[in-house]
């Protein structure tokens, strides 16, 4: 009989464990800095800094437990096109800022 194979090579499938423990860790990621803000146990620069901490890690979180990425070879692809997602939204938030920042200084 004539058989269709079906080639996954860029979905990734997890289970209910990973997906439960990235959604664990999101939670934990989110609720860290929330509670530094509403107790105020650190200076600002000191919250600001944790804050900032805790988003980068919940970008990786958010990206190895439910986009499933990794550097693995099946991947590579996945990996390459969201790194240039990220060159092109740095380089329109870059070029617009730039701009509106040189407006300014002209008028």
């Amino acid at each position: 009989m004539n058989q269709t194979h079906q080639n996954n090579a860029g979905a990734g499938s997890g289970s209910i464990k990973s997906y439960t423990t990235g959604f664990i860790l999101s939670l934990v990621l989110t609720a860290i800095p929330f509670f530094l803000v509403m107790n105020g146990t650190l200076s600002h620069s000191g919250t600001v800094f944790c804050i900032f901490a805790t988003a980068v890690l919940q970008i990786f979180v958010q990206l190895h437990y439910f986009l499933h990425l990794d550097t693995s070879s099946a991947m590579y692809w996945n990996l390459m096109s969201l790194l240039f997602t990220f060159f092109i939204i740095f380089l329109f938030v870059g070029g617009s800022i730039w701009i509106m920042h040189s407006m300014h200084y002209r008028m």
